[in-house]
C-alpha cells in the first residue's frame, strides 16, 4: 500500500458551534470519570503499587483528575527487564510493520481527538485551541516518524567501490528511557516515544507526575495500535526512585528527556557515569529550557508585532520552552509599543480553560505559582515597571494575570532566568546592534524572532541570532512537525531537531557492510 505524502494535521475551528458542542461534551464525559485509578503496565501486566499519588486540575486545585501508582526502584528494574526481553524480537520486526503501528495510532488519535483534548484541558489547564494543537502535533509526529522509518529502512546511498559490494543499514540501539514534560503532555511524549519505538527500540516511559493521565491515554492507543507487550512500558512515580534508577541502569542504552535545564543537567551527569556491566556510552537526547527573545525593530507595524509577541508570551500561560519571555524593543518605538502591548495583555480573558472563552488558563501547580509570583516581585525590586497584570487571579486555582514588566535591564533576573509562566520582560535597545547583543546574552538558545522591514537586519539575524529556531516577522512559538525542526543551542539542550529529518538518527546506529566481489 502506498503511503500518501506527509501533511500537517488541520486544527479544529472552534468558531463552529457543532465542533464546540463536541468538545464540551467530551469534557463533560471526562468529568464523570475523574478520580479513577490507573495502573503501571510492564510487559503487558497491569500492576498496582502500595503507594499512590494524584493528578489534579490546576483550575480547581482540589479536584482529582486521576489516581496513579507511585513506582519505586524495584518496579523500575522490572520494567527494564521487560523492555530488554521485548527488544530481542522487536528489533527484528521489519521497519514497515513498525511504521504501520504508528499510522494506526495516528488514526486512533483522530477518532479520540475530543477526548484527548479534554484530558489536557482538565489535567494541565490548556485552553481549547492549545489542547487541540497539542493533539494535532502528536498525530503529526506519528505520521512523520512512520514515514521517516520507511526512508531509513531501505537501501542507503553509499559510494561504489570497484571490486566490492557495499551497503549501509541502520540498527536500533536497545532500551530507552523516555522522560517527557507536562507542558506538551501528549505531543512531546508521543514524539519522543514513537520515534524510539519505530526505530526498533523498546521504551520505559515515565510520564510527568503532573500529566500522567494523558500519558496513560497515549499508552492505551499504542497498545491498541499493535505495539507488543514490553515494547512500551508505562511507569509512573517520582523522578528520584524511578527516573534515576532507569537513567543509571547499565542496560539503558539511551535517555530521551524534555524538561528543565536543572533536571537535564542532572540526567546528563548521571547517564555519563559508566555503571558496572555497562558496555556502551549512553546517548542523552536532552531538550531543556529557553529564555526566548523577540526583537521589535523601528519601522514595523507595531500592532502586528504586538499581536505576535502576545501570542508567543501568553499562549498556555507562557508555559512553553519556546515562549517569548523577553521582547527587545528599538528605542524609537519603545513607549508606543509598551502601551500597545499592555493593552493587549489586559484584554486577555483569564479563567478556567474548560470555558471556551478563556484565552489564558492557570499555571500547572502550586510550586510553579509560587515561583512565578516571586519572579514578578523580583522584577519590580530590580527596577521593572508593571504595565499589565502582576496579580493573582481566581483563588480556587493557580491563576496569574498575564504580566508585562517594562524597563527591565538586560542583565536583570527576569531577563536571564527561565520563569515558565505568564511574565513578559520588556527591554529597551537603542539600535538593532544593541538589540541583537541583548538577544544573545543568555545561556539559552532555543527560539527567537525578529520583526523588521530592514532586509539587512533580517539577514544579520539569520547569521548572528544564536538560536535553534529563528522566525522572521512572525511569532516564536508554534513549530510545525516537518516544517520547523525543533531544538536549541547551549543550555537549551542537544538541538535534537524534533520533527525533522535528522531526528530518528538519534535512536539508530549505522552499520557499514562491505563484501568482496569474486569473479
Amino acid at each position: 500500500m502506498s503511503i500518501p505524502k506527509f501533511r500537517n494535521e488541520p486544527l479544529v475551528d472552534f468558531s463552529k458551534s457543532d465542533l464546540r458542542k463536541k468538545q464540551a461534551s467530551a469534557i463533560a464525559v471526562l468529568r464523570e470519570t475523574l478520580g479513577r485509578e490507573y495502573p503501571i503496565v510492564i510487559g503487558g501486566e497491569r500492576i498496582t503499587a502500595p503507594q499512590k499519588f494524584s493528578s489534579f486540575n490546576p483550575s480547581r486545585s482540589a479536584e482529582v483528575v486521576g489516581v496513579f501508582q507511585k513506582g519505586d526502584a524495584d518496579i523500575a528494574g522490572k520494567a527494564m527487564n521487560a523492555a530488554l526481553s521485548a527488544f530481542d524480537e522487536w528489533k527484528n520486526v521489519p521497519p514497515a510493520k513498525r511504521a504501520a503501528c504508528l499510522f494506526r495510532a495516528a488514526r486512533l488519535m483522530r477518532k479520540q481527538r475530543w477526548e484527548l483534548n479534554a484530558v489536557m484541558i482538565l489535567e494541565v489547564g490548556k485552553p481549547w485551541p492549545e489542547a487541540d494543537a497539542d493533539t494535532a502535533e502528536a498525530i503529526d509526529f506519528l505520521e512523520f516518524y512512520g514515514r521517516e522509518m520507511l526512508r531509513y529502512g531501505v537501501d542507503q546511498p553509499v559510494v561504489k567501490n570497484p571490486g566490492e559490494k557495499g551497503k549501509l543499514v541502520y540498527l536500533p540501539l536497545g532500551v530507552g528511557v523516555v522522560i517527557p514534560p507536562w507542558n506538551f503532555p501528549l505531543a512531546i511524549l508521543a514524539g519522543m516515544t514513537s520515534a524510539a519505538i519505530v526505530s526498533g527500540n523498546t521504551v520505559v516511559l515515565k510520564p510527568s507526575s503532573d500529566s500522567p493521565l494523558i500519558g496513560w491515554r497515549f499508552f492505551e492507543i499504542m497498545e491498541q495500535s499493535g505495539v507488543p507487550p514490553g515494547v512500551l512500558n508505562y511507569v509512573t512515580g517520582p523522578g528520584g526512585a524511578v527516573g534515576d534508577t532507569l537513567v543509571m541502569h547499565p542496560k539503558t542504552r539511551f535517555v530521551s528527556f524534555t524538561g528543565s535545564k536543572e533536571v537535564g543537567i542532572h540526567i546528563n551527569e548521571v547517564a555519563a557515569k559508566v555503571q558496572p556491566g555497562q558496555i556502551w556510552l549512553k546517548r542523552v537526547v536532552a531538550e531543556m529550557g529557553g529564555k526566548d527573545s523577540i526583537i521589535v525593530d523601528a519601522g514595523v507595524d507595531l500592532e502586528e508585532a504586538a499581536k505576535g509577541v502576545i501570542a508567543s508570551a501568553f499562549g498556555f500561560s507562557g508555559q512553553k520552552c519556546s515562549a517569548c519571555s523577553r521582547v527587545i524593543v528599538h528605542g524609537g518605538v519603545y513607549e508606543r509599543f509598551v502601551g500597545i502591548l499592555a493593552g493587549k495583555a489586559r484584554a486577555l480573558t483569564l479563567g478556567d480553560p474548560a470555558d471556551p472563552a478563556t484565552a489564558v488558563g492557570p499555571v500547572v501547580n502550586r510550586g510553579s505559582y509560587s515561583s512565578i509570583m516571586s519572579y514578578i516581585q523580583k522584577g519590580v525590586q530590580e527596577g521593572g515597571r508593571i504595565v499589565a497584570g502582576g496579580a493573582p487571579g481566581s483563588p480556587d486555582g493557580y491563576f496569574i494575570q498575564p504580566t508585562v514588566i517594562a524597563d527591565v535591564a538586560p542583565g536583570a533576573t527576569i531577563a536571564q532566568e527561565e520563569i515558565f509562566g505568564p511574565v513578559l520582560a520588556v527591554i529597551r535597545a537603542e539600535n538593532f546592534d544593541e538589540a541583537l547583543s541583548i538577544a544573545n546574552n543568555t545561556e539559552f538558545g532555543l527560539t527567537g524572532a525578529v520583526y523588521s522591514r530592514n532586509s539587512a537586519h533580517r539577514e544579520r539575524a539569520e547569521g548572528e541570532f544564536f538560536v535553534g529556531n529563528l522566525y522572521l516577522n512572525r511569532k516564536c512559538t508554534g513549530a510545525l512537525v516537518g516544517v520547523h525542526p525543533f531544538g536549541g543551542f547551549n543550555m537549551s539542550g542537544t538541538d535534537s531537531k524534533a520533527g525533522g529529518r535528522d531526528y530518528l538518527l538519534l535512536f539508530l546506529q549505522a552499520k557499514s557492510i562491505a563484501e568482496k566481489v569474486t569473479k
